[in-house]
């Protein structure tokens, strides 16, 4: 498995957390694969197999070659059906909504094709990208397209942007009435700011952002017990920790270390 991640430009390193590529041969049994909520939306283009995405029922569909991933509020089950080429844009949390008017509630745990996000151009643009095969060519034109769209855009709210800054940089351990008094805005506008922009609370966004600096530990083994790795990341006790982790991950931490870990980190500690 060959995952790459690439620096976005200047002028949209506010809005893009980065750019990521996957290759992997096609195996002889394909792995189901979970991938955990993490605050960000995607752009994910299939070059390879496309890949099947299960739903809450246990039936499976096949994703779009050219979609946006909408937030995650749930683990999210797929698997390859062949061989992987993937490039992707992953934004940061505030990102997207400023590149489109599509509502971000509609694309929640949900891939939206390019074309029914951003009409004729989104299917300009996927028939383009389709046709290079030139990763810094890829990275050229969707920075091209993304820019473009950002020009038309309205200004980029400014709370929003300060207040997932603020959740990032206190690994999700900071209490939202604090963030609201810092902010001199009350929780209730900081609630429907975020529901406008991200499609989630702070509340949601933190314990998802601390979530993850826990999987990261969990998964380079900076800890000698799940005690001492709640203790760690400012959980109340363990129970506390464990039952965020089901509502993230669908299974418990021992689950996870048991069938998981095995499993490479692209999808959980690289995010």
């Amino acid at each position: 498995m060959d995952y790459r991640m690439f620096e976005p430009s200047e002028d949209l390193s506010m809005l893009v957390k980065c750019y990521w590529t996957l290759q992997d041969a096609a195996g002889d049994q394909p792995q189901r694969q979970s991938i955990v909520p993490d605050g960000c939306m995607e752009m994910i283009i299939h070059y390879g197999g496309l890949y099947l995405q299960y739903n809450e029922c246990g039936s499976s569909f096949l994703q779009p070659r050219c979609f946006v991933m909408g937030q995650l509020s749930r683990p999210l089950e797929i698997e390859p059906s062949g061989s992987t080429e993937i490039f992707s844009v992953r934004f940061r949390p505030h990102g997207f909504t400023h590149f489109s008017t599509f509502p971000i509630k509609k694309m929640e745990n949900t891939g939206i094709p390019l074309e029914s996000i951003f009409g004729a151009d989104g299917k300009h643009f996927e028939n383009e990208m389709l046709s290079i095969h030139n990763v810094s060519n890829r990275i050229e034109r969707v920075e091209r397209f993304l820019l473009e769209r950002l020009a038309r855009s309205e200004t980029a709210d400014q709370i929003v942007r300060s207040t997932v800054e603020m959740i990032i940089t206190a690994n999700g351990q900071i209490p939202i009435k604090a963030l609201s008094h810092e902010l001199r805005i009350s929780m209730r506008q900081l609630e429907r700011k975020f529901h406008s922009a991200i499609w989630m609370s702070p509340k949601k966004l933190s314990k998802i952002i601390r979530f993850q600096g826990t999987l990261k530990m969990m998964l380079t083994k900076e800890y000698s017990s799940f005690t001492s790795m709640a203790h760690a990341n400012n959980y109340y006790d363990q129970a506390h920790f464990i039952r965020d982790f089901r509502e993230l991950v669908g299974v418990s931490p021992k689950e996870f270390y048991g069938k998981h870990l095995t499993l490479s980190t692209l999808f959980y500690g690289t995010k």
